[in-house]
């Protein structure tokens, strides 16, 4: 018999909770009857000292139900003011639902900016923090009614997994209106295959996902993937699972075999790596030669002027950028102590060099390793 890898839940002291659309709805408004379940799971999970952030979809989709829509509307000011219609109603079921356990609710309306920003990330991170010593459960959303696709999160399935990062949660719960991770849909295929536990996410799970979309919401399961390989790569577990379960929480919390586990990395960022990788839209491109990218993922070095050999796009100092090695592959992100004007200047020389070409030497290294966020794994 195979060791239970989810034993360790029951030992959870903080999770985060994500429920979609595709559960919170019924014939395209709340399903008011999920909510109150799933408000008094969550309040069992509080009662026994587990700390929940739940990140809840439902908002654009509620809107469409009081307004009248037969459909989703089309355009993103259509769908920021379902949103602001929905968000308000949303919120009050669950409050109302929690009130029926003795709980207490705080909404809190996220966008890119607000993870950008270092300050502002820290703050959030502050305040949820509050709410939890307050034994208040904080439900998040994004701000759907003023985000602009360039600054967009894209999905609550991305934005739970930043939480789950943010507040370095145990794990991830991210329901949904399907069972776990299947080798194809199982609402047209009967003889769809659960996958009950991932180590690594391939090519061909994600290929397969990208056939099962979801239903409201504007996670499918291709979503719910990214989200799992972004924790994966910062040591952190996931599970998808069917959000209409009996006591689907306290079950997985117990440890019980129920929908995908997908395993945890071997390396753990911590949170401000995790910040840099997952909370900043780079900049910019620097390429690393062979040995340079060796040494910052086998060895945790810093990136030196010697080991890089190009630099794409334009960038101040500071700034956030991407790494690629030779092979044109992404093996992480930092922030650059040149410009990029100042890094085609002194990329492939030495150390030593960089003050007779740019008159002055502030940083010995183009990005410290303390400001570097490795993602990619050897296999």
């Amino acid at each position: 018999m195979g060791t239970n890898k989810r034993l360790h839940l029951k030992n959870a002291k903080r999770v985060v909770v994500k429920i979609g659309s595709g559960v919170l709805t019924l014939n395209h408004g709340l399903n008011l009857d999920i909510i109150e379940t799933i408000s008094h799971q969550i309040s069992l999970l509080q009662d026994r000292g587990c700390e929940v952030i739940l990140v809840s979809s439902g908002a654009i989709a509620a809107g469409v139900k009081k307004i009248g829509f037969k459909q989703r509307p089309e355009g993103i000011p259509a769908r920021q003011a379902a949103a602001a219609v929905g968000q308000a109603g949303l919120i009050h079921s669950y409050d109302t639902a929690f009130a029926r356990h003795g709980k207490q609710v705080a909404q809190l309306l996220l966008t890119r900016d607000d993870l950008g920003n270092r300050r502002r990330y820290l703050n959030a991170r502050n305040t949820i923090n509050t709410l939890l010593d307050w034994k208040i459960v904080p439900i998040i959303n994004e701000n759907d009614t003023v985000v602009i696709e360039e600054i967009k999160l894209g999905d609550n399935d991305n934005l739970s997994a930043m939480i789950t990062l943010l507040m370095d949660a145990d794990i991830l719960i991210n329901l949904t209106d399907i069972d776990g991770l299947f080798n194809k849909d199982p609402r047209i295929h009967p003889d769809a295959c659960l996958i009950p536990e991932v180590t690594t996410i391939t090519h061909q799970m994600e290929q397969a996902a990208c056939g099962i979309p979801g239903n409201l919401g504007t996670g499918g399961m291709l979503s719910k993937l990214k989200a799992a390989k972004k924790l994966s790569k910062a040591g952190r577990p996931m599970i998808i699972a069917g959000g209409k379960n009996e006591n689907v929480l306290s079950r997985l919390v117990d440890g019980e075999t129920l929908g995908t586990y997908f395993l945890p990395g071997k390396k753990e960022l911590n949170s401000k790596k995790c910040w840099i990788a997952y909370n900043l839209k780079p900049q910019g491109v620097i390429r690393l030669d062979q040995g340079a990218r060796d040494a910052v993922i086998t060895r945790g070095k810093s990136i030196l002027p010697i080991g890089i050999t190009a630099v794409e796009g334009e960038f101040g100092m500071g700034a956030p950028i991407e790494i690629k090695s030779p092979d044109n592959t992404i093996i992480g992100n930092g922030l650059a102590n040149y410009s990029s004007a100042d890094i085609r200047r002194i990329m492939g020389l030495k150390t030593a060099a960089i003050k007779n070409v740019l008159g002055s030497k502030p940083y010995d290294d183009v990005i410290h390793r303390d400001n570097l966020a490795i993602t990619f794994e050897l296999g």
